[in-house]
């Protein structure tokens, strides 16, 4: 009998483990330089602020329940309506993703970085230079104001130079009566009184400090800048001399173009009836101690902040008005100012329905 005998294959060799393929890998790599561009785009920073709308305050109201602009010491008016100062927001350390989203939203706009922050210039040396404009504004709107209301100013001597002719001899924060036997009402008249004089003639400068008036005999001395006249070595400017105290409230501003706004929210609370008629006003405005309007930046994106805020007018200073013009949102009316006298009987014409200045 026979039996049949089959035999079985040999086994299979086991499988090869195959490598990833040339389409795993370029998914692998396209996912890696995406990440890496995430991360890159997220994380560097580009050499560029944001500029965009700021925060508006209505001057003459309050903030933190206490009065932006106070007057101590002197009866005033009561006000209506709103005057709103506008500001400009600054973005610094932007990412390159960041840039790009402020710039696509049509809010913001980009500008050079240092444009805004000098070579080797911390952040904090910016604040306390913006913070020192911000409170140069507010004594330049003190003392426009009074000056235009025909109150008496007077002229301090708000720096000494170190080594100057007047140094050691002509006190910090002196009124100054007179230089050169000219009388002095202003600052300007200080730097007048000089004109005709060079270094080594002998002057006489009056002034007053702590009640106490004296006289001295000073020997000029060479100016800095090249000017042929005689230096004193002082730095005058203009003050108020009245027996009130005017204070202006607001914290985390900076910049000197709120000085407008502030000169007429004094000039508001100090004589009757309501300077802005009640209305919803804003603006903005460098302002000097004799009322001179200066122009400013950013005049686009304050615009958008006061129209927003509910403003139907907007004072603009004349330098700016051909920018401010062409940007403008619909139904603001711009107001050109040259000076504060301009300021306020534009906003009287406006309170009485008649024509205003415009841009």
């Amino acid at each position: 009998m026979s039996e049949t005998v089959t035999t079985a294959p040999p086994p299979a060799p086991p499988p090869r483990e195959r490598g990833l393929t040339r389409r795993t890998w370029t998914l692998i790599i396209s996912f890696l330089v995406v990440a890496a561009l995430g991360l890159l785009g997220g994380f560097a920073r580009v050499p560029y602020v944001a500029l965009g709308p700021g925060p508006t305050y209505d001057v003459l109201s309050k903030v933190k329940d206490t009065d932006v602009v106070s007057v101590e010491g002197q009866d005033t008016f009561p006000t209506k309506g709103s005057l709103r100062m506008t500001t400009v927001s600054l973005t610094d350390d932007v990412s390159l993703f960041g840039a790009l989203g402020l710039w696509l939203s049509g809010r913001y706009a980009l500008a050079p970085r240092e444009e805004f922050f000098k070579p080797g210039e911390s952040e904090e040396e910016v604040q306390k230079n913006n913070e020192l404009a911000f409170s140069e504004s507010q004594t330049a709107a003190e003392v426009a104001a009074l000056h235009y209301l025909q109150y008496p100013g007077m002229v301090i001597a708000n720096q000494v130079t170190k080594g100057s002719p007047a140094d050691n001899v002509i006190p910090l924060g002196a009124r100054i009566i007179s230089v050169n036997g000219k009388q002095v009402q202003s600052a300007a008249d200080v730097s007048g009184a000089l004109e005709n004089t060079k270094p080594g003639d002998r002057i006489e400068v009056a002034f007053e400090k702590d009640g106490t008036s004296k006289s001295t005999q000073l020997t000029l001395g060479t100016r800095d800048d090249g000017r042929p006249a005689g230096f004193i070595g002082i730095s005058p400017v203009d003050r108020a001399d009245v027996p009130f105290k005017i204070k202006i409230s607001l914290t985390d501003v900076g910049g000197p173009s709120a000085g407008l706004i502030f000169a007429l929210a004094i000039v508001d609370k100090l004589t009757p009836g309501e300077l802005n008629g009640g209305k919803a006003i804003a603006g903005t405005g460098e302002i000097t101690g004799d009322g001179t309007v200066k122009p400013i930046g950013g005049i686009a994106f304050k615009m958008v902040a006061a129209k927003e805020a509910g403003a139907t007018a907007f004072l603009v200073p004349s330098a700016n008005c051909q920018d401010a013009k062409q940007q403008a949102p619909d139904g603001l009316k711009l107001i050109k100012v040259e000076n504060l006298k301009d300021a306020v009987s534009s906003l009287e014409a406006l309170n009485a329905n008649k024509d205003t200045p415009s841009c």
